[in-house]
């Protein structure tokens, strides 16, 4: 496990704030020497730490401005019912994340379509034709509000 300190934990957040930004300009942002930001960002990504630099992309834009959140229920429980569900819906189009969950519900699904009669066609027509689906349900999300991951843990 890799220790992040208070200036790993400040690179962390500038980036994940903006990562296109230059090696001179996080640097000068935190208060460090280009040298030293540039070795602390290439320690972090020999560590996977940082696994990547991803484009924000406005959902409204693309014209898939409501978002909902699916409780989907699959039988038989099986590792290769489970791994088929997976793989089959997250090619879908609508589907931007995939959580395999412990509990009632087997997995959540977030979705994100043009409108409220979109998802409805989603829902009876391409996502509820599986076989194994038992059951599910739809949550609309009215907001989302997604947080920078969290750089520092509290001492234990």
């Amino acid at each position: 496990m890799t220790t992040v300190d208070e200036l790993d934990s400040a690179i962390l957040r500038e980036l994940q704030t903006d990562a296109r930004q230059t090696n001179r300009e996080l640097a000068a942002t935190i208060g460090v020497a280009p040298s030293t930001c540039l070795e602390r960002v290439r320690a972090l990504r020999a560590a996977g730490v940082i696994t990547g630099y991803h484009a924000g992309v406005s959902l409204a834009a693309l014209n898939r401005g409501v978002q909902a959140l699916l409780a989907v229920q699959v039988r038989p429980l099986s590792r290769a019912v489970i791994e088929d569900f997976k793989s089959h819906v997250a090619k879908l189009p609508e589907v931007l994340s995939v959580f395999v969950v412990a509990g009632g519900d087997d997995f959540l699904v977030h979705v994100a379509v043009q409108d409220v009669e979109h998802l409805h066609a989603f829902l009876m027509d391409r996502f509820s034709q599986r076989r194994e689906i038992v059951g599910f349900r739809s949550s609309i999300i009215y907001q989302h509000v997604q947080n920078t991951v969290l750089t520092r843990l509290a001492d234990a």
